[in-house]
């Protein structure tokens, strides 16, 4: 299956919506739908819960809110979990951790060129769970590579299971921690994890995308080998452009972009307008095509999207729709360029 960009919208997967069909109704609303993340559901709609379902050595703490990690139950876990290895069901999302994704999938899709899932990536997924002396899990040697290996387990089911309803179905992974392995303190170097990345991305079917709103050496996704990258260029746009020959042969590869553009949080909102939105991105890609890539090609390889996820603002889900609507007309002036 080939993606196509040409400007068609979609969206980060985690949503501030409490109702699950007005999250629904909102993703089913782009270009390229997928199934929303809705923590403030429930405990078990969190994107770092979910992909946790069946991880050797976690226990979840469902009133605090917390998930745990133990290496001494690792090991007690790990015999089970290397039985059932072979067994796609052991490795799918239950109803009991999202039920925004079993009502995805029951919807009409037929209309829709392609759908998406998301799972958290292995580097923010072994960053973000600790163990009780406060030890990411991906610092412990025989825990990291279990953790990549789960994950790409996680999105061979979920795509297994999201192309029973559509033949378009792809997934990408979320990784908001990437940029902490290129910080000093970090016990997790970027150039250990470029070799993990590079199996981890080889070990699934299919489309492969990354999604961060961070701002990492940006060469180490443009080298990977990715069907899709996407980032906030509303606030990274100025940093990202700078890589330039990372940029020309990540789209001579045959990749797309997806440009996070329109704002969600809504002080940043509130100040910006269709026409500001299109000045951005027509600044940065003019700024590129001036470097040496074609304008032609930036818009022919591009999605466009909201510029991140947004779970803060005081007035919920508010501006976050409105977001979505800016998105969709933003894309509209670009798509009568094509």
């Amino acid at each position: 299956m080939k993606l196509e960009g040409n400007c068609q919208t979609t969206a980060m997967g985690i949503m501030p919506q409490t109702d699950v069909e007005k999250a629904l109704k909102l993703a089913l609303s782009l270009d390229i739908p997928y199934w929303p993340q809705l923590p403030k559901v429930n405990f078990f709609e969190d994107m770092y819960v979910q992909i946790s379902e069946h991880f050797p050595g976690i226990t979840l703490d469902e009133e605090k809110r917390l998930i745990h990690f133990s290496i001494d139950r690792f090991y007690e876990d790990l015999e089970e979990f290397l039985q059932r290895w072979e067994e796609e069901e052991y490795f799918r999302l239950s109803p009991e951790y999202s039920v925004v994704f079993h009502r995805f999938l029951e919807q009409d899709l037929s209309s829709y060129k392609f759908i998406r899932g998301q799972n958290i990536g292995p580097v923010s997924y072994g960053l973000k769970i600790l163990d009780e002396n406060k030890k990411p899990m991906i610092y412990y040697e025989e825990v990291r590579q279990i953790v990549f290996d789960f994950v790409a387990k996680k999105l061979q089911a979920q795509l297994s299971e999201m192309q029973k309803v559509h033949t378009g179905a792809f997934v990408w992974v979320d990784e908001p921690g990437l940029e902490m392995i290129f910080m000093a303190f970090s016990g997790y170097i970027s150039e250990r994890a470029r070799e993990d990345y590079r199996i981890f991305l080889d070990s699934f079917p299919g489309p492969k995308g990354v999604h961060l709103c961070g701002n990492p050496d940006w060469s180490f996704l443009l080298q990977m080998d990715l069907d899709v990258l996407s980032l906030d260029v509303f606030a990274r746009g100025h940093i990202f452009s700078r890589y330039t020959e990372d940029i020309r042969a990540f789209l001579d590869h045959g990749g797309i972009i997806s440009w996070g553009i329109t704002p969600t949080l809504t002080e940043e909102y509130e100040k910006e307008n269709v026409q500001s939105m299109i000045v951005i991105l027509d600044s940065l890609w003019k700024s590129l095509d001036q470097a040496g890539i074609p304008y032609e090609q930036l818009l022919a390889q591009a999605w466009l999207a909201p510029a991140r996820c947004c779970l803060v603002n005081q007035d919920g889900e508010e501006t976050v729709a409105k977001s979505f609507r800016l998105l969709k007309e933003v894309a509209d002036h670009f798509k009568a360029r094509l």
